[in-house]
């Protein structure tokens, strides 16, 4: 299958060794407002840097699912590709209710939202001709930063179904933000069966600081992927909590998983808000952590090369591949 990238069009088999959720702008609603911004220039630069660094440790790809109103920018991720050679991937879609889906959106049926994401896949994002190649949804809230919720909210579950409905249309995956002390991975996928989106389509992701094996085998058993990409967020949960999970499953036969950090390079706004303070106390939370720390971690645990490419490449390609 063909998968929009930033600077074109690539095959699911040449996307190489791939970052399943990373940033590199990104922005809290109300952001364009602030009359302190980033030096663009500077920022793409400095961006540059170090994703030309995590191409030479072996990166080929690199997925961007920044959604639509938290600072989404084409422009600035094409520019980025171009120059670091690295393939990226970006999003249409919207946040969670705590923090995004402005109530433009909210106030659209179903069916509008869906094909607004639909036009983003399959023609272009605004005027840049720049096309997403993957979905995003949101659920729950961020740990340490909202008041926790006890359900879907009625908002997320319509863009839940828009994002089924575009799925459907397109062929392109599904990746959900998952709140790792309100997870929902499994009534994410109920939404998703309702709606007769095929599961290998779909990542629960932020799912490696919930530390919960019952919760991961019920979301594997039913043939979705698992988001272990929050690798170096300390302060949500310890990379010992994430191996651990992750080493366990491997050891027991699962490995319908893929890996990330959920980094990123820069902050829209300013000082990026109250979401800055995420920045301070986890010096590894960088695009390198994986490749230079975590890696090295699992192979002295026994964990074999083939599985390391599972993780890394075959899972990406197989859940970008019709």
């Amino acid at each position: 299958m063909s998968i929009n990238t930033v600077t074109g069009p690539v095959n699911a088999e040449n996307l190489g060794f791939t970052l399943i959720h990373e940033h590199l702008a990104a922005g809290m609603p109300g952001w364009e407002l602030d009359p302190n911004d980033i030096n663009r220039k500077d920022e793409i630069a400095g961006a540059v840097v170090k994703l030309k660094e995590i191409k030479e440790l072996g990166v080929k790809s690199f997925v961007d699912p920044c959604p639509m109103e938290l600072g989404r920018d084409p422009e600035f991720a094409a520019e980025c590709a171009d120059r670091s050679g690295i393939q990226i991937i970006i999003a249409t879609g919207l946040y969670n209710e705590a923090l995004g889906i402005p109530h433009h959106f909210r106030m659209m049926n179903v069916d509008a939202l869906a094909e607004i994401y639909t036009r983003e896949l399959t023609e272009g994002i605004g005027k840049t001709g720049i096309k997403a190649g993957i979905i995003k949804v949101a659920t729950g809230g961020i740990p340490g930063m909202t008041v926790s919720s006890d359900s879907i909210s009625k908002a997320e579950m319509h863009t839940l179904r828009a994002a089924a409905r575009a799925q459907k249309k397109t062929g392109a995956p599904i990746l959900c933000h998952n709140s790792e002390v309100e997870p929902y991975g499994r009534q994410v996928l109920d939404v998703m069966a309702e709606e007769g989106v095929d599961f290998n389509k779909v990542l629960i992701g932020h799912a490696c600081g919930v530390g919960d094996l019952r919760y991961y085998f019920d979301i594997l058993d039913r043939g979705a992927w698992l988001g272990f990409d929050r690798f170096g967020i300390e302060t949500i949960a310890s990379d010992k909590l994430r191996l651990a999970g992750l080493i366990g499953l491997l050891a027991v036969g699962y490995d319908r998983i893929m890996l990330s950090h959920d980094a990123v390079h820069c902050l829209r706004g300013g000082a990026g808000g109250g979401f800055g303070a995420m920045l301070k106390g986890n010096p590894n939370w960088n695009y390198a952590h994986i490749c230079r720390n975590i890696l090295p971690q699992m192979r002295a645990a026994g964990v074999p090369e083939e599985k390391i490419r599972i993780l890394t490449t075959n899972n990406p390609s197989s859940y970008f591949k019709n």
